[in-house]
């Protein structure tokens, strides 16, 4: 591991500590093998006058819920060091407590809550601590020597400690450790199946120093690119052929089941996931449990494992095998303690010949699983070639997983009204289409978005949505794109078919071929190919919907617009046998008839000043000309899209809905 220490823009940053934290614990967060997904905390100690012109001397210590990758000023936590080393000197104290008092003793009550390690940053006298889960080393101290192994590659110039579960037991067991030690005598300290610390006064000394112990844990494992995930180049891998995809699907239904909401599921059928998928001693290594124990809280404590030949009957008997077993191990734990059992869902699975899924409520929960089980994956095979994977004892990891203050949370967040579910929307680089995905995806949905211009690649970012190329009117495309939706998100619940033209005006009786070919093949034609590809998935779904974006054109067309008006009647007519044939199935089919809605690359500037004209209206007097008087815009219909994909129509199906602002030709 290299240092990415610059000294032009350290220097810049010389005269304020606070400023040099934030730089050094990004440096960390950017090499995941060390911080991954939170992993891992930074401080510095400061002297600060108050507002009554008191020194005080104060823990900036990484808040709750930042990442050293991208963590700001802001995301530090200022604490009494007073009240820190005074908590270290109780005999006992509930985790609960203890992050109640380090609130109190904080000087700023907007910072976040400090990291539960706090106090230890504190026991160590020096400015700045480093503290990482860095992959290496602990994959070292897995392995059956792995203490021993520990300390004679790292000297004495490093204080071993061996695990103790985080928090205040953790702290109190450092501070028994290290009464009356001389401190100037380590450079570092490692904890057990947990990760590694570093400390000095200066920040470049402390985290060159993660960077020198790291890569001398990381030259004593066979091979240096298997732990180095990060850039790792995976060769291409063939794509899923149609029973893989319905494995797929109705695993993540299943898993669904078991947590008691719709997830969110992430296939990787990589070279090197199908090669740990093949291991012979896959059932025993990979059930030793985690690479550190916070990851059980992402990760649960073993993977489900699940037979090479899979269907409705293997899957659904291997998620309630698993779930079994997860209540035994809850109630070989738990008696007695009063504890709330978490669901018995898995986290990832392993498949043989194929590779492995992760599973999360979010798609962004469900990629940190992918992630953290990568790490997993290249860890338990560097261990195993160093004499054998050893994990925490069981009883361990459970305290972990059960710890009072993740307990503590349980029942305190409302999930998205969406959140799990899988939607697909067509048409949706702009307007109706580009609404609707940021509406579902405010919603807590996954969504795959799909246009035919390339901008849709680049339309969306972050987590839990995708962009892709689609001509809807290429039906390999649409299976293609659907495929797609099924790889990145192990299933569908929701389609949205909206993609459309709306051709220049033309009567019948200059009416051309080709417009009209056009104009039924994109409204109509492409629409029915969407629908059959996506049918089989949706039988798989949650609490499956389909809202149709069709037109005002359908109940009262206008002169000049047959091609338009006969495609969205017929899109309707298809909508209204799809409720027919789908209903019994569990799946809703649901309409929206738009109209008016301006706000849409259709409308240009010079469109609506001559349409406003033709009408003898103003520009805004035509954006409003309905009964209530009101605009509509695509946000409106892409709240409706929502509001029919979710449980406010649950029980409707085959409806029509005008979003129009009323038409007192249609009334």
């Amino acid at each position: 591991m290299k240092s990415r220490w610059n000294d032009a823009d350290a220097a810049a940053l010389a005269g304020d500590p606070l400023e040099l934290r934030v730089y050094t614990s990004r440096l960390l967060g950017a090499e995941p093998s060390l911080v991954l997904h939170g992993g891992g905390n930074t401080s510095v100690k400061i002297r600060q006058k108050n507002l009554f012109g008191r020194e005080e001397h104060l823990l900036f210590v990484k808040g709750s819920g930042w990442d050293l990758k991208t963590i700001e000023g802001k995301g530090f936590a200022p604490v009494r060091m007073e009240t820190l080393l005074e908590l270290a000197t109780l005999e006992r104290l509930a985790d609960s407590d203890m992050v109640r008092v380090q609130r109190s003793a904080m000087t700023d009550p907007g910072a976040p809550t400090p990291s539960v390690e706090a106090i230890l940053h504190a026991l160590i006298p020096h400015r700045f601590v480093d503290h990482t889960h860095t992959d290496a080393v602990v994959t070292i101290t897995n392995t059956p020597r792995g203490p021993e192994r520990i300390r004679e590659l790292f000297g004495e110039r490093v204080l071993y400690v061996p695990y103790v579960m985080p928090g205040f037991v953790l702290a109190r067991h450092v501070y028994e450790m290290t009464r009356g030690l001389d401190w100037s005598r380590y450079d570092a300290m490692v904890l057990l199946h947990h990760g590694l610390f570093t400390f000095s006064d200066d920040a470049k000394e402390s985290y060159e120093r993660t960077i020198r112990y790291v890569s001398m844990a990381e030259e004593q494992v066979p091979t240096r690119a298997a732990i180095d995930l990060a850039g790792a180049v995976e060769t291409a891998t063939p794509e899923p052929d149609r029973a893989e995809l319905v494995a797929i699907a109705t695993l993540r239904r299943e898993v669904g089941r078991a947590l008691g909401a719709p997830a969110i599921a992430r296939s990787t059928r990589t070279h090197e996931a199908r090669a740990f998928s093949e291991r012979r001693d896959l059932a025993e290594v990979a059930s030793r449990g985690p690479l550190t124990p916070d990851h059980i809280l992402h990760t649960k404590r073993v993977p489900m494992f699940l037979p090479r030949e899979l269907d409705a009957t293997s899957i659904a008997s291997s998620v309630e095998g698993f779930a079994r077993d997860y209540r035994a191990y809850f109630d070989r734990h738990a008696t007695g303690r009063g504890l709330t059992m978490l669901d018995p869902a898995p986290r990832w699975a392993i498949w043989p010949g194929h590779g492995t899924l992760s599973f999360g409520p979010t798609a962004v929960r469900a990629g940190v699983v992918d992630d953290i089980t990568r790490h997993t994956r290249a860890a338990i095979d560097l261990a195993e070639r160093m004499g054998g994977w050893v994990a925490l004892p069981e009883r361990d990891l459970f305290d972990m997983e059960y710890w009072e203050l993740e307990q503590a949370k349980l029942g305190k967040s409302v999930a998205p009204v969406l959140q799990g579910k899988v939607a697909l929307v067509t048409g949706a680089a702009g307007g109706i289409g580009k609404a609707s995905v940021t509406a579902l995806r405010a919603a807590g949905a996954a969504v795959v978005a799909l246009d035919v211009s390339p901008s849709i690649t680049t339309t969306f970012t972050g987590e839990g949505v995708l962009g892709l190329v689609c001509d809807v009117t290429d039906r390999a495309a649409i299976e293609r794109a659907v495929s797609r939706t099924i790889q990145a998100f192990g299933g569908l619940d929701v389609v949205v078919p909206n993609a459309g033209i709306f051709p220049s005006s033309q009567p019948i009786a200059a009416l051309e071929d080709e417009l009209w070919d056009r104009t039924i093949a994109v409204n109509l034609t492409s629409q029915m190919a969407l629908l059959r590809a996506c049918a089989p998935f949706l039988l798989l779904g949650h609490e499956p919907a389909i809202v149709v974006v069709a037109s005002k054109n359908v109940p009262a067309p206008g002169p000049g617009a047959a091609a338009y008006s006969a495609s969205k009647a017929g899109l309707t007519q298809l909508a209204r046998v799809a409720a027919l044939e789908l209903g019994p199935k569990g799946v809703r089919v649901n309409v929206l008839h738009p109209h008016a809605v301006m706000d849409t690359a259709l409308w240009t500037p010079e469109l609506l000043e001559s349409r406003a004209k033709h009408y003898g209206m103003t520009i805004d007097e035509y954006k409003r000309n309905n009964l209530l008087k009101v605009e509509v815009r695509s946000k409106d219909v892409a709240d409706l899209v929502v509001a029919m994909a979710g449980p406010l129509f649950g029980k409707t199906t085959g409806a029509q809905v005008p979003v129009d602002g009323g038409s007192d030709r249609i009334i």
